[in-house]
């Protein structure tokens, strides 16, 4: 196992790490759930239940189906079961760090121009960013990149937005507040929630 997938394990036991979402797993792995569903079968607030979704989600844990104005979720079974591997080698985590070249397959799958694709392999390794851009052009690009972290529609808290976040630098305040100072995402009034700024208001 090395570091990368080390750290991947991580993000997957921290999100699974929690009564309520392990229920939310068994329940979705059954079948397609809305949040006032599981709220109902699970007898828990809707907002709660969005917020165990927004992390389990994050994590790649869960597919979203959009029917109409509904969001139904399920269980990813590939993510699960590569969470399944890891657990089945986690005696083979190394005591040593180890030393990888970068991983750039997924900025070549991205359908960006090549001036763009070009700032993610020079600003991140292994889809962590290494560093922040001092020009706002290749600001926007990184920007661009984290906004696709998050899904259209989905209200989440501050510490929901520095969750995610922190997987892709450990300075999320600097992240979250470039996000909104170049509106890719809105703010309600006092911080209480975000969301990712709608299409037909999108940054050019």
């Amino acid at each position: 196992m090395d570091t990368e997938q080390q750290r991947d394990l991580l993000i997957l036991l921290k999100t699974l790490a929690d009564e309520q979402r392990l229920t939310m797993l068994g329940l979705m792995s059954q079948r397609e759930c809305t949040v006032t569903e599981m709220a109902g079968l699970l007898e828990l607030s809707e907002p709660t239940i969005s917020h165990h979704v927004s992390k389990m989600h994050s994590a790649g844990l869960l597919r979203l189906r959009m029917a109409g104005n509904q969001r139904f979720y399920r269980i990813n079974e590939i993510r699960l079961a590569k969470f399944k591997s890891y657990a089945a080698n986690i005696e083979a985590i190394p005591t040593e760090p180890e030393t990888k070249a970068a991983d750039h397959a997924w900025i070549d799958a991205l359908d960006w121009d090549d001036a763009d694709k070009k700032v993610l392999r020079d600003y991140t390794k292994n889809e962590r960013l290494t560093q922040f851009p001092t020009k706002d052009k290749k600001l926007l690009v990184i920007l661009r990149w984290l906004s696709t972290k998050f899904e259209p529609g989905m209200r989440y808290n501050e510490k929901e937005i520095n969750t995610i976040l922190t997987q892709f630098h450990e300075d999320y305040a600097v992240l979250r507040r470039s996000l909104i100072d170049f509106g890719f995402m809105r703010r309600e009034r006092g911080g209480g929630n975000y969301w990712l700024t709608p299409e037909d208001e999108k940054v050019e």
